[in-house]
C-alpha cells in the first residue's frame, strides 16, 4: 500500500465523474487541498490524512511527501497515429505556400507517402522510434496512449504493425497503457479498384486474423470524401460487431458527411475530427454515449477553422481532446500543451478542459475506471512539481511534469 501526503493539491474531478463528463462547471474539478490519497492498485482512500480509516494506514508499506506537488488523474492522449516511419516536413512548407491536404494526397503525399516511409523500416526499427516517442510524450505526464495503425495499406504490412503496437503495449506495461486501435481504413492504396474493394480484400480478412488473437481493442476508419464512404463505414463496423470489439472512427472533418450520426448508431466509443458536424449530429452525440474527440492540432497544423466546441459543450454532449499526432497533419505529439493552447478558442472552463483529457478521453477509449481520483476507481495519477493546479496549464511550453520514481 502506497501514501502520498501532503499534496498541495489533488484534482479529483468527482463531481465532474457523478456529472458524466457533461455540463461541467469550474467547481467539478472538485480540488482537495493538502490532501493524501492511499493506494495499491486502486485508489482505497482519497482525502484528508486525519480522515483516513487506520487499518488503512496500518497497511501503508511506502509514504511519500508531496509537499510542492500537484496530482490530477492520469493525462490520456485517446488518439493517435504515433508509429510511422519518414516525415513530411515538406509538405508543411507546401501548404503555407498555399497547397491543401488534398491537393497534396492527390500529388502522391499524404497518408500514402508516409506508408511508404513505414513500410521502408524493419519492425527493429519501427519499434525502437516508437519507443522514443512513447518514452517522450510519457514525459509529459500523459500515462494512457492509443495508436493507430494505417500506415501499412496492406495486409502483410497492417497485421505487422498492430503485432508492434502489441509489442509496445507489453513492453510498456504498466507505466504506460497502450490502447491498440486497428486503422487498416485509413486511405485506398492506388493498386485498389475502390474504396470498398480495399476494405473486402485487407480489412475483413485481417480482422479475422487479428480477432482471433485478441490483441485489438479498438477498430476505427477515416470516413471522408475520397477515403472511406457511409457503406464502408457500415461494412467494417457490422464486422466489428459480430466480433465484439468496440469502434470508433474519423468523421465531418472535411464537411458534413453525417459521420457523427452514423457513429452513434453503431454505439461508437468515440467520433473524432468533427470541424464541419451538422445541428443534428451534434444532437445524436448529445443523446448519446459516444465521445465528440476534438483535435484542435489539426485544425492549427492545416490552418483551418475550429471545431466549434462550445456549441457541443452546450449541446450536453461529451467532449474530450486528442492530439492527433501524426507525421503529416499534427506533428505534434503534446496534448496538454495543445489542450492549454487550444481552451482559449474552444472557450472552455477549466473543468471542461481538464476533463478532456482524463475523464472524457477515458471514455472515449471505453475506459470507465480511470480518469478521476476516486475510491475504487484504477490508480493511474500525473505529477508536477507545481504549488497549483492552474499553474500546469498556465505554462505553455513548460514540462512540469515529474515521475513517480523521482519524488
Amino acid at each position: 500500500m502506497i501514501l502520498l501526503k501532503n499534496i498541495n493539491q489533488i484534482l479529483s474531478l468527482s463531481s465532474a465523474h457523478k456529472k458524466n463528463g457533461r455540463s461541467l462547471n469550474p467547481d467539478d474539478l472538485s480540488v482537495i487541498e493538502k490532501g493524501c490519497i492511499i493506494y495499491d492498485q486502486e485508489v482505497r482512500f482519497i482525502g484528508k490524512f486525519e480522515d483516513a480509516p487506520q487499518d488503512l494506514v496500518n497497511k501503508v508499506n511506502i509514504t511519500k511527501d508531496l509537499n510542492g506537488y500537484v496530482v490530477t488523474p492520469e493525462i490520456i492522449d485517446s488518439h493517435t497515429h504515433l508509429i510511422f516511419g519518414g516525415n513530411r516536413s515538406k509538405e508543411y512548407s507546401m501548404r503555407l505556400n498555399g497547397a491543401d491536404y488534398q491537393t497534396i494526397a492527390k500529388a502522391g503525399g499524404g497518408i500514402i507517402e508516409s506508408s511508404r516511409g513505414t513500410n521502408s523500416l524493419s519492425d527493429e526499427q519501427l519499434f525502437k522510434e516508437s519507443c522514443e516517442k512513447i518514452e517522450r510524450i510519457s514525459s509529459y505526464g500523459v500515462g494512457t496512449i492509443e495508436i493507430k495503425s494505417g500506415y501499412g495499406l496492406g495486409i502483410k504490412e497492417e497485421y505487422r504493425l498492430t503485432k508492434i503496437i502489441d509489442r509496445l503495449k507489453n513492453h510498456f506495461n504498466p507505466k504506460v497503457k497502450i490502447i491498440n486501435t486497428f486503422m487498416a481504413a485509413h486511405a485506398v492504396p492506388k493498386s485498389f479498384s475502390s474504396s470498398s474493394d480495399y476494405i473486402e480484400r485487407v480489412c475483413l480478412p485481417l480482422l479475422d486474423k487479428l480477432s482471433n488473437e485478441g490483441i485489438i481493442d479498438i477498430i476505427d476508419i477515416f470516413h471522408e470524401d475520397g477515403y472511406f464512404n457511409k457503406e464502408d463505414v457500415k461494412l467494417l463496423f457490422e464486422k466489428a460487431k459480430s466480433l465484439k470489439i468496440p469502434v470508433k472512427s474519423h468523421a465531418d472533418e472535411f464537411k458534413d458527411n453525417s459521420g457523427a450520426s452514423l457513429a452513434v448508431s453503431f454505439n461508437a466509443l468515440s467520433t473524432d475530427h468533427l470541424l464541419c458536424t451538422s445541428d443534428d449530429g451534434i444532437k445524436a452525440l448529445a443523446s448519446s454515449n459516444t465521445v465528440a474527440t476534438l483535435l484542435p492540432g489539426t485544425g492549427y497544423f492545416l490552418g483551418k477553422e475550429q471545431a466549434n466546441a462550445r456549441k457541443f459543450l452546450d449541446s450536453n454532449v461529451k467532449v474530450a481532446i486528442g492530439s492527433d499526432y501524426n507525421p503529416g497533419s499534427c506533428h505534434c505529439d503534446n496534448v496538454l500543451l495543445l489542450a492549454s493552447i487550444a481552451a482559449p478558442n474552444y472557450k472552455m472552463n477549466i473543468c471542461e478542459l481538464w476533463s478532456s483529457i482524463t475523464l472524457n478521453a477515458a471514455h472515449a477509449l471505453g475506459l470507465k475506471n480511470q480518469g478521476a481520483l476516486i475510491k475504487g476507481m484504477d490508480a493511474r495519477f500525473s505529477f508536477f512539481k507545481t504549488n497549483t493546479i492552474d499553474e500546469i496549464t498556465y505554462n505553455w511550453g513548460r514540462n512540469l511534469a515529474v515521475e513517480f520514481d523521482s519524488i
